[in-house]
């Protein structure tokens, strides 16, 4: 970041009070055995009513920041500090963490780390009884939390039977409930489904109206933050605080800077940006999709404003001028006719047939079919070794990759999965979504063995998971847990990396050779001999996922990959993710990030109360409104604030960030339209001539659009362009 952004306040905020709830002046954390403090240098004054955003790079301290504001650091957690932070007045180095816990509430990154009791109602009263405040109060104190948070129905329940974001609505409800003036929350909404997010931030604005209570949100999902956030506070990679002020002067006004920097915007911001370096006026950025359509709107399209007069004169743009949709060959029109859950969302019921779990599109069949199997873990500057993978069910007829039959996954005497049927081929990049509780989770553990499950339900090629050792497994399946530090057995992160491979009986200098290369990838090479736990959140993360990449295995099932990322490291992250799925092997992600979902999958399963909903090819799932909101989810942001665009009717269609990279300004094309065809492959989006037509249209859109804008504004000397993209083979 530049020198531009690094003059912050240390003073309280224009019109704060005299004393206000939080004061931290130049707070260094240094952990023992460490050289380096994380975070450096980090200054911030909260005054009551204010909501204040912590942003910054994985690694830069944020997580250690909040758990120094109520004393956990260094009462609980050793640590060296410099500087000082004070909660009303009082210093945190001081004064016992039994006093502040009364002024401040927290919400951790990881919500199992605070839950002790054996039912909900006794996890959120557990704190206001400890305040030995009269049971009435402390049961009405319970029930307003609970209900804020949508749990009041199940407070008889153990927290072990919600799923992860149960388990954060939980957690929130326990902070809640204390009834602090100072609430510090680390990722409240990471494991959240949209409409679990929307409430828990509604909440949370409730909390502040009064004017009395303050929050310090660490947070990288934006796109709900923002509605609430008043200040925003940025570190650098050093955790230094480099920018602190109101969110339109640091959001909008810095947002160059701050993706320079690699943190985290909202989406609509994200794509501001994109349209920017395409040359359309936005100014200034929007913050969320409603700005966004708004500035749209009102805005020429430089690809045509720019030079109508030209196009005119050469006889315009219109459909006349765009090329004809590429003829499909036979064999083209007999995968289409072959694969019809291609042709939109297959919506399925409970008691549906295996038949009717039709793989996306030919495009599936195509990847199951390639000779012989996947290599191993092969992404450029990933050494492959020696090892190969195992056959993978590869006969006359070739079958799915993972075949999920009448699934029934039970917890105690509970099923959670009732009947699933699915397939899924070598190749394919499927996100998995749903509400919480819907039963992602469960099906992704079961899948890859994490769980129990009945003989015959789940096979993974020609091997049985519910009869096969662990070492067999870990060999045709890598997995990360939506939780990192369940995984974590060794006591540096060198040998977390290495404890596969050594279980795979790989020489000692392969090994060294790949978990070498791994820490380079992930960033992760100053930290081989640390242990796992004392990583930050994202570091974490990063090393889950590098457990499961390095052994190379032919398919990766991935709990919330992208979790405590930045979005420098999350970018990376799928962008290999990708390049692993070009070269043949199969992707399971189950995420809450819709935008994630739509920018790399091919293929989207919607999960509901132990069903599959809906399974089809991700732009016709997301297509379809009233089955989002049937499921509990929403449209991504993108979507929502290009959909139905009246001024730029091309716009519309676009539902990727990458796709707005193709938004070109007229002055680095030729003369006319591009349309670029690319060739149907194993890893197209299987629809091909559904694609081209659209891509027909974007360019009739485009004339179109030129007639208009010639009325509204100067034609000016230039030829105007407009570039349709359909997807590269692999491309993110």
């Amino acid at each position: 970041m530049t020198s531009a952004v690094s003059d912050t306040a240390s003073a309280a905020p224009v019109g704060a009070p005299s004393t206000p709830l939080l004061r931290v002046r130049g707070l260094g954390v240094r952990y023992e055995g460490s050289e380096v403090a994380t975070p450096a240098s980090v200054d911030l004054v909260v005054a009551p009513g204010e909501v204040v955003l912590v942003l910054g790079p994985s690694g830069a301290g944020k997580s250690t920041l909040a758990l120094a504001l109520n004393g956990l650091i260094p009462h609980a957690v050793p640590a060296t500090l410099t500087g000082g932070v004070e909660v009303a007045g009082l210093s945190t180095a001081t004064t016992p963490v039994s006093v502040l816990s009364t002024q401040v509430g927290m919400v951790f990154q990881d919500p199992d780390a605070q839950l002790v009791t054996g039912t909900l109602l006794d996890e959120v009263a557990f704190g206001p009884e400890n305040l030995r405040l009269p049971v009435d109060e402390v049961l009405a104190r319970a029930e307003d939390a609970l209900r804020r948070v949508g749990l009041w129905e199940r407070r008889h329940e153990n927290p072990d039977r919600l799923s992860g974001g149960g388990r954060q609505r939980l957690a929130i409800a326990c902070a809640l409930a204390m009834g602090s003036p100072l609430l510090v929350l680390d990722e409240p909404t990471a494991n959240l489904d949209p409409q679990g997010i929307e409430e828990v931030y509604d909440a949370l604005g409730d909390l502040v109206a009064a004017g009395d209570r303050a929050i310090v949100l660490v947070e990288h999902n934006l796109d709900a933050a923002t509605r609430i956030t008043d200040r925003v506070v940025v570190l650098d990679r050093t955790g230094r605080t480099v920018a602190d002020g109101p969110i339109d002067e640091v959001l909008r006004g810095r947002a160059e800077e701050l993706h320079e920097l690699g943190v985290w915007l909202p989406t609509s911001t994200m794509a501001a940006l994109r349209l920017r370096a395409a040359g359309w006026s936005l100014d200034p950025l929007p913050l969320d999709p409603d700005e966004l359509r708004t500035a749209l709107e009102a805005a020429a399209d430089p690809r045509l404003a720019r030079d109508v007069g030209q196009a005119a004169g050469a006889g315009g743009i219109g459909a006349a001028d765009a090329p004809a949709p590429p003829a499909r060959d036979d064999q083209t029109a007999r995968d289409a006719a072959a694969a019809p859950a291609s042709q939109g969302a297959t919506a399925r019921s409970a008691d549906a047939p295996a038949s009717a779990t039709a793989l996306t599109d030919s495009k599936a069949r195509a990847a199951a079919a390639a000779p012989g199997p996947a290599a191993p873990f092969s992404a450029p500057g990933l050494a492959a070794g020696s090892a190969t993978h195992p056959t993978l069910g590869q006969d006359a007829t070739p079958a799915p990759l993972i075949r999920v039959r009448d699934l029934r996954t039970r917890r105690g005497r509970t099923e959670i999965l009732h009947g699933i049927d699915l397939d899924v081929a070598a190749g394919e990049f499927v996100a998995i979504v749903g509400a919480n509780g819907a039963g992602k989770t469960t099906l992704l553990q079961s899948i890859a063995g994490v769980v129990r499950v009945p003989r015959r339900q789940v096979r993974l090629g020609d091997v049985d998971v519910a009869t096969a050792d662990r070492r067999t497994l870990s060999r045709r399946i890598g997995f990360v847990f939506q939780n990192p530090e369940h995984q974590f057995i060794a006591p540096t992160v060198f040998d977390e990396l290495a404890h596969g491979l050594r279980q795979q009986r790989l020489s000692e200098p392969e090994v060294r050779d790949r978990v070498d290369d791994v820490l380079r990838r992930f960033g992760l090479e100053d930290k081989a001999q640390t242990h796992p736990f004392l990583l930050s959140g994202g570091q974490k993360r990063r090393l889950s996922v590098g457990t499961a990449l390095v052994a190379g295995a032919p398919v990766l099932a991935l709990d919330e990959p992208t979790f405590g990322q930045d979005r420098a490291r999350a970018d990376e992250l799928m962008s290999l993710l990708r390049e692993l799925g070009d070269s043949g092997t199969t992707i399971l992600v189950v995420t809450h990030d819709m935008q994630l979902v739509t920018e790399h999958a091919d293929r989207t399963i919607i999960v509901g109360e132990g069903r599959v909903l809906a399974d089809g090819a991700t732009p016709d799932v997301f297509a379809d409104d009233e089955l989002l909101r049937a499921s509990g989810l929403r449209q991504p942001p993108l979507r929502r604030a290009l959909a139905g665009l009246q001024r730029h009717p091309a716009l519309s269609r676009v539902t990727r960030l990458a796709d707005l990279d193709e938004l070109r300004t007229r002055d680095a094309l030729t003369d006319r339209v591009e349309l670029r065809r690319i060739p149907r492959t194993p890893h197209d989006s299987g629809d091909s001539l559904r694609s081209t037509r659209d891509a027909a249209e974007f360019v009739a859109d485009a004339g179109a659009n030129a007639a208009q804008d010639a009325q509204a504004h100067d034609a000016q000397d230039a030829g105007a362009q407009t570039t349709a993209h359909t997807r590269a083979e692999g491309a993110p």
